[in-house]
């Protein structure tokens, strides 16, 4: 009898064990997955459950699966705030997302208060200038943006810009970036134009900017708008070259506005262009198999923003990894995190950048032929 007990002893202590050590790890998501930047945010969505099954069919995180639970914040700030603060309650580990600039923005006193790490997948630099002690980014941030972009105008010896933004957070940010560095780089910005996110025609902006001397247009905006800046300008006839963000990783975006977007200019990370990087690129492993899986899985297009979605999760999985799901070791743990390699670059972390990016993160990439290559 007490030979069985013994054993009906042990035997409840290694099923508690084995019980404990299959305590799911917990990962927020907030995603723009519908609404009007549901391109950026659905990519997102997708490769986070995307990796979330592949992970957990490989046995997890040191033998615990990973319980992902993805909030649609619809593009709407009030909503963002609302969402996180559920994660939060949810006793989620850290929370990657939000989708765009200015839903990030309005989360970030959410997070710092509550002490939990938070890994945004939107590009603005204010997001991580001031250094915020527990937020982080993967897109590259658009000051480099602009810079490679006046960069590529200088080789083109092209001195006279005008500037078009959305009135979004991404836009307003870009917008700031491109008066900021304009100086540093020669470039005389002759016309400055906004326009709303639900503006369907942009003909009144373009033909002001027709009346100038503008050598060149560069257009800051993520969400569909951007497309229609595309076609107006071809229906007006205007043959100056055209730069976008890096907001336009996204071939739909190219594809919505057929001929017109043909020769457009645009600073983005590799992934749209990785068949044409050589075997020897550090980059160029995990962006193929990052792209071949997705688009095998979703029967389309693998997009920039959701190679954020994938470097912001696999920042967050090798944290845990490492550490488990303590958040402030979480956040300790990115801070210090060197030579990641990611779909955006190879980040390198630490107490003064929260982007862990430069600007040789991008690449000037065009469209030709109705497909993305990296430019001459």
């Amino acid at each position: 009898m007490r030979k069985l007990l013994l054993a009906g002893a042990l035997c409840l202590f290694v099923c508690a064990s084995t019980v404990r050590a299959a305590e799911p790890y917990k990962i927020g998501a907030v995603f723009a997955v519908s609404g009007p930047a549901a391109l950026l945010g659905e990519p997102e969505r997708n490769t986070a459950l995307m990796l979330t099954d592949q992970i957990n069919a490989a046995g997890g995180i040191n033998g615990h699966p990973i319980e992902l639970i993805i909030e649609d914040n619809e593009g709407d700030e009030a909503k963002a705030v609302m969402k996180v603060k559920k994660l939060i309650n949810d006793k989620v580990a850290a929370i990657i997302g939000p989708t765009r600039s200015g839903d990030t923005m309005a989360v970030i006193p959410i997070v710092e208060k509550a002490q939990i790490p938070l890994v945004s997948c939107a590009a603005a630099e204010d997001i991580v200038k001031p250094v915020k002690k527990w937020v982080f980014k993967t897109p590259q941030s658009d000051a480099d943006a602009v810079r490679r972009i006046y960069e590529k105008m200088k080789d083109m010896k092209l001195t006279k810009a005008a500037i078009m933004s959305g009135t979004t957070g991404f836009g307003t940010a870009g917008r700031e970036q491109l008066k900021k560095f304009a100086l540093e780089y020669g470039i005389t910005i002759v016309a400055d134009e906004t326009y709303g996110p639900k503006d369907t025609d942009m003909t009144a902006q373009l033909t002001k900017i027709k009346g100038t001397d503008a050598q060149a247009i560069i257009n800051w905006e993520i969400i569909p708008a951007q497309t229609t800046v595309m076609k107006n300008k071809k229906q007006l006839g205007m043959t100056m070259p055209l730069f976008q963000s890096h907001g336009f990783g996204n071939i739909k975006y190219a594809q919505d506005a057929g001929d017109a977007a043909e020769g457009v200019l645009f600073p983005c990370g590799r992934l749209l262009a990785v068949d044409s990087l050589p075997d020897t690129n550090p980059q160029k492993a995990v962006l193929a198999k990052y792209k071949k899986d997705y688009e095998e899985k979703f029967k389309t297009d693998v997009s920039t923003f959701g190679g954020h979605g994938y470097d912001a999760y696999m920042l967050v999985v090798e944290a845990l990894r490492a550490v488990g799901p303590d958040r402030a070791k979480i956040r300790d743990f990115i801070e210090n995190k060197k030579g990641f390699v990611g779909t955006a670059g190879i980040f390198n972390y630490s107490a003064e950048d929260h982007c862990g990016l430069d600007k040789n993160s991008f690449e000037m990439l065009t469209v030709k032929n109705g497909k993305i290559v990296v430019a001459k």
